[in-house]
């Protein structure tokens, strides 16, 4: 195919052709997935704390430890968990 407008077409079509390939394969791992997560379930396990536990396990050390500490923090200023310092007391 020449080009077209300055765009050369069979350049352009194998860009769009790899694109739909790799959305064709996204969508048979996220059905793969899903199937996993239903196997888990289906043996007794939360898929939404399995969910948070991928994610934390992707994040840096640093980065889950300031999100546990922040957490913790909130938690307190909220009521939802004891501060500390005060049973100490």
């Amino acid at each position: 195919m020449s080009e077209v407008g300055g765009i050369a077409g069979d350049l352009l079509r194998q860009y769009i052709e790899r694109v739909e390939r790799l959305n064709s394969e996204k969508e048979t791992i996220a059905t793969d997935i899903s199937e996993i997560f239903k196997e888990a379930k289906g043996n007794g396990f939360d898929t939404k704390i399995m969910r948070q536990l991928i994610k934390l396990r992707k994040m840096e050390e640093t980065d889950r430890q300031e999100q546990d500490h922040l957490l913790d923090l909130y938690k307190r200023a909220l009521g939802m968990q004891p501060d500390l310092f005060e049973e100490a007391a």
